[in-house]
């Protein structure tokens, strides 16, 4: 592998995780007001963010690698688990002084999860064709 193709791969990988920290940014700004309400919810989003960008980055920067597809299933079910650990199985409660707040988000956390559980099933799939291409190169060398 040559030192060229590495820089080229570190750079997109850096530019693509630049740009998702400048949307999380852009879209902090914009919840700040709902965030203030609820003073965990911050943690929890940069925590989580920061997390994704992490597995984000070095997957884009390990491309043309089976370790890429392995981050991306790992991303997968990073957001599934965070999903359920976060919103306590779906049903999130919350005291705003004298008033209690109950939010059912358990269809949400399904779609969520399903969605991820095919984010998980296309890096499988991914990583198995990667695998049978690099096999038949071989064999036809």
């Amino acid at each position: 592998m040559n030192l060229r193709k590495i820089g080229v791969r570190a750079l997109k990988a850096a530019a693509k995780g630049i740009l998702v920290y400048i949307l999380y940014f852009v879209l902090s700004l914009f919840l700040a007001p709902f965030m203030e309400m609820v003073p965990t919810l911050q943690q929890s989003i940069e925590a989580f963010v920061t997390l994704y960008l992490i597995l984000m980055v070095i997957g884009d920067f390990l491309a043309d690698t089976i370790y890429h597809y392995f981050f991306g299933a790992g991303k997968s079910l990073f957001v599934i688990f965070y999903l359920i650990l976060s919103l306590k199985s779906g049903v999130v409660s919350t005291a705003f002084g004298s008033i209690n707040l109950l939010v059912d988000l358990r269809l949400f956390l399904v779609i969520a999860m399903l969605l991820s559980l095919l984010g998980l099933a296309r890096s499988v799939f991914q990583a198995i064709n990667f695998m049978n291409e690099k096999a038949s190169i071989t064999v036809s060398l």
